[in-house]
């Protein structure tokens, strides 16, 4: 399902228009996203939880030289599952 369709599931399911359910959707995820920068962790209660992961420097292998180069270090958002969420996929 990419962006598009997912807004037409919600338009149709709460009965607004698909610009009301674009700017729900943007809503939503600029607000994860402003948290997860703030370093906050959120939880969707039944969904799951977004929260960042820190990535230590490392050094690494240039695949096609097989020379090694330095991987600085990094955030990266990470996303675990809540039970609702398992238990709707896993019967």
């Amino acid at each position: 399902m990419n962006k598009t369709q997912l807004i037409d599931v919600i338009s149709e399911q709460a009965d607004i228009t698909k610009k009301q359910a674009h700017d729900a959707l943007d809503a939503i995820t600029q607000g994860i996203e402003q948290s997860l920068a703030q370093g906050e962790e959120v939880a969707l209660l039944g969904f799951g939880s977004f929260k960042i992961t820190e990535r230590a420097a490392r050094t690494g292998r240039n695949p096609r030289t097989g020379e090694p180069i330095q991987i600085s270090a990094s955030k990266s958002p990470t996303f675990k599952a809540g039970k609702a969420l398992k238990d709707a996929l896993n019967p």
